[in-house]
């Protein structure tokens, strides 16, 4: 009868361990799915350099421009002053170069 009896609580205990194993398992693999595959994915679509993604990269930018140019203006003020400031920035450190 003990034996029976050990055979029975071992059998209960594999169930268990499959059951817990099993469980473990689709909660990592939920886990995965909804936290880092999109994130995966977003970073692969970004460093895969493939020409077409290239080529259509190159247009967007093309039409882009062209876009721009047809306004009367393309920078807004706040964007201007921002930009000269940054001209101006380089400049002096292109002087300082100059020096040398």
């Amino acid at each position: 009868m003990n034996q029976n009896n050990n055979k029975s609580d071992l059998k209960k205990f594999f169930i268990k361990l499959a059951a817990i194993t099993f469980s473990v398992i689709i909660i990592i693999n939920i886990t995965y799915n909804l936290i880092f595959a999109d994130k995966i994915e977003n970073i692969n679509k970004l460093l895969s350099f493939k020409k077409e993604s290239v080529d259509l990269i190159k247009d967007k930018i093309r039409l882009e421009v062209k876009n721009g140019l047809l306004k009367e203006k393309i920078l807004n003020d706040e964007d201007k002053k921002l930009f000269y400031e940054f001209y101006l920035k380089l400049k002096s450190e292109f002087e300082e170069i100059e020096r040398q």
